[in-house]
């Protein structure tokens, strides 16, 4: 059995919300196996709280911004060491010099986008550049672009999240942008609950039958307590479903037709720096 070391614990304490022992035994039920003890944890009803942690870095900033037509919107992480160097203002510079020019030359992914110049030198040397600069290690780690008739973007807490979101119509820039602030407020895993992954459903039908059996209840009340559980998840995982946190008496989709009622979200994307 692999090494349980008080860091996977903490690691794992932050994802769940579990207590420091709850954590430590699932690692080591798990053999160390991340996901696999966030499902114990949850099985187990130890979790505080749904808290998702889809991608995982250190320190660095994560930006978005649009095109002038605000058709196609585009993202990209930063990485560094510390979080002093994250709010250094030429940090915070450079990696918006990326942006920009991710935006003017539309790469098609991350290797494209570093094989970009800018005054005569790759992206990826000018990285490196600033590992020796900064004396920390630097890394464009992430990129990611989205288009729709509409599209907005939001940044939250400090560069540490950002959002995307596009819209099928072109509506007061506000209604595009209160979407993308509730993505970033919630994360949802997906827009509607046709699009939840069959992999995520089979597993919430997993955990609700098995906390439903821990709570004592009837083996042939299992599935539909569980039936129960996943509608609960799909309103509080799925952007159009979850309460509009700006009014919370109407869903973002009904918020959504109440400005037309063809308007609907057609992509949209998340990304946190947030342990």
């Amino acid at each position: 059995m692999s090494e349980i070391k008080a860091a996977d614990v903490s690691k794992l304490r932050n994802m769940t919300g579990a207590g420091m022992m709850d954590c430590k035994k699932a690692l080591v039920e798990a053999n160390g196996d991340f996901e696999a003890a966030t499902d114990i944890i949850r099985k187990r009803g130890q979790a505080l709280a749904n808290k998702r942690a889809d991608r995982e870095a250190s320190q660095g900033v994560v930006l978005a911004k649009t095109n002038a037509d605000a058709t196609k919107g585009t993202m990209i992480v930063l990485n560094c060491e510390t979080d002093f160097v994250a709010k250094n203002v030429d940090f915070v510079n450079f990696a918006k010099t990326i942006l920009d020019l991710a935006i003017e030359k539309s790469p098609a992914n991350l290797d494209e986008l570093k094989a970009l110049q800018i005054n005569g030198r790759t992206i990826a040397d000018q990285v490196n550049d600033q590992t020796g600069k900064i004396g920390e290690k630097i890394d464009l780690s992430f990129f990611d672009f989205i288009s729709a008739n509409q599209v907005n973007v939001y940044i939250h807490q400090g560069n540490l999240i950002a959002t995307m979101v596009g819209l099928n119509k072109v509506v007061d820039p506000q209604v595009s942008r209160d979407v993308a602030m509730q993505a970033a407020a919630m994360y949802p895993i997906a827009i509607d609950k046709d699009d939840v992954p069959q992999k995520v459903i089979d597993k919430e039908l997993e955990i609700g039958k098995e906390q439903a059996r821990q709570e004592g209840k009837p083996e042939e009340m299992l599935e539909k307590i569980a039936i129960g559980k996943l509608n609960k998840f799909y309103k509080d995982s799925t952007l159009l479903n979850q309460d509009f946190v700006k009014d919370s008496k109407m869903t973002v989709k009904q918020y959504l037709q109440s400005i037309d009622k063809d308007l609907t979200v057609t992509v949209f994307k998340y990304y946190s720096l947030k342990q």
